[in-house]
């Protein structure tokens, strides 16, 4: 197998930090990942996305900025969420390689020497797999994996488990994240969806050593949402069966009754059994009806063609 060490010795780093709230974890982070890069020897750069912090990421990051080399702000106009901050850090780097990793050291920096070993190789993409989930709940764990079995099961594209946005990426793997003009992105589904020859290692997840996630169930469970309906139609699909179910399961309830009434004299039920059958079908009918607008919804977003993100300034 033909590798990339053949093709350039000299070659650029780009980390994209996206940053909410991380005044706390910055600067560790920097320190941690600067000794990293000094230890590979090339050229690198920084991007911290600051994506409309609350607190006082923005200093922190321009003092950083005095403090090290290499180091790029971006300081978006509003919070526009952390896949609309990375998409920016992705479309603004210059490197050779690309690695998107979270600023609270959860995603260790150590990993991007193995990263460039693999891509040295000939890897376009190196894929970073958590080996355990020990600081997440229980709920957390069986919903995590649940999405994953489910996304597998009813889309074409195929995301791994236990893989998030920590990866490397090679230039012409950016080039081609760049061409996807969506608004809606649901990163993990893009990674995937532009395919190139991939590897994964494994690593074990850190404690946050400092500040809170800023995920909780509700936005967990809307993450989860834009995944499914980004990259598959078969929820849309589904309710043509169930609909032809309870139609069937209707049509069949209806003849046993005529046929009751008509041989046996058995009378008609009465308001109770009507009231049952009336509210079971409005229910299904606005589920149907949810799920419609769900699809409806992201078309109008898209429709709009409004950018991913604003950029207020960069430092």
């Amino acid at each position: 197998m033909k590798g990339n060490s053949g093709i350039m010795e000299n070659f650029l780093i780009s980390l994209v930090v996206p940053c909410y709230n991380e005044e706390m974890s910055a600067a560790a982070f920097t320190k941690r990942s600067v000794e990293v890069l000094e230890k590979i020897g090339q050229k690198y750069e920084i991007i911290f996305v600051n994506d409309g912090s609350r607190d006082n990421t923005l200093e922190v990051l321009k003092n950083l900025k005095n403090s090290y080399s290499g180091i790029r702000v971006v300081n978006l106009s509003r919070n526009f969420g952390k896949e609309a901050a990375m998409t920016a850090g992705i479309e603004l780097s210059l490197g050779d390689v690309v690695i998107p990793i979270d600023a609270d050291l959860q995603h260790p920096p150590e990993l991007i020497e193995e990263f460039i070993s693999k891509w040295k190789d000939g890897y376009d993409v190196v894929l970073a797999k958590r080996t355990t989930r020990v600081n997440e709940s229980l709920p957390k764990k069986i919903s995590a994996r649940f999405f994953y079995r489910l996304q597998s099961k009813i889309s074409e594209v195929d995301i791994p488990e236990d893989v998030g946005d920590f990866r490397l990426m090679s230039r012409k793997v950016v080039n081609a994240l760049k061409k996807l003009p969506e608004n809606q992105r649901f990163m993990k589904g893009l990674f995937a969806w532009v395919g190139f020859k991939s590897i994964t290692i494994d690593y074990e997840v850190a404690n946050r050593e400092m500040g809170t996630t800023a995920f909780n169930g509700w936005k967990l469970w809307n993450f989860a949402l834009d995944g499914i309906t980004s990259f598959s139609t078969v929820p849309l699909r589904v309710w043509f069966y169930i609909g032809a179910f309870v139609a069937l399961v209707a049509f069949l309830f209806g003849c046993s009754i005529i046929l009751g009434t008509l041989i046996y004299g058995v009378d008609m039920p009465g308001y109770a059994s009507m009231m049952t059958v009336v509210l079971f079908l409005g229910g299904v009918q606005l589920i149907g009806i949810g799920v419609l607008g769900e699809y409806l919804g992201r078309v109008y977003m898209e429709s709009k063609q409004r950018p991913t993100y604003i950029i207020e300034g960069e430092y």
